[in-house]
């Protein structure tokens, strides 16, 4: 499985937070690898399950992020793709310094408009690059 098909599933399940509460996500994310037909090596598992959990840690810090980057947008008033797309690619743009800004920005419209709204990657687009032109701790 190559970065962009583990980074669609992780967003898959980044999209289940909004659904579950905090404490059903261990076994949300586990019915989730193991009823997946594209995870099949435990690697791929066990990276998206990693990654899953370091952005559940850090939601509180990149939703404010977004929000300090949005008008008339809070991420309460979000759709649910939009905002799971928008805490994958503000987490791989300010904690995972493997991850060159260009490929998150890229692969979260792309994310945004397969399985978004019709303007989705746009809204995805234009916060991102609000982001990335604020520098950390601003």
């Amino acid at each position: 499985m190559g970065r962009h098909e583990q980074r669609e599933q992780l967003f898959r399940l980044l999209f289940q937070v909004e659904f579950h509460k905090a404490e059903d996500m261990p076994k949300q994310t586990r019915l989730f690898l193991e009823g997946s037909e594209e995870i099949r090596s435990e690697k791929d598992a066990d990276y998206i399950e990693a990654r899953c959990q370091a952005v559940r840690q850090l939601i509180p810090e990149i939703d404010r992020l977004i929000d300090e980057n949005t008008v008339g947008w809070e991420t309460a008033r979000m759709g649910k793709v939009e905002l799971a797309v928008l805490r994958l690619a503000v987490y791989e743009l300010r904690y995972d310094e493997d991850i060159p800004q260009g490929v998150a920005i890229d692969e979260a419209v792309e994310i945004a408009k397969k399985y978004g709204q019709e303007n989705a990657g746009g809204f995805v687009n234009a916060i991102l690059a609000k982001i990335v032109k604020c520098k950390p701790g601003d």
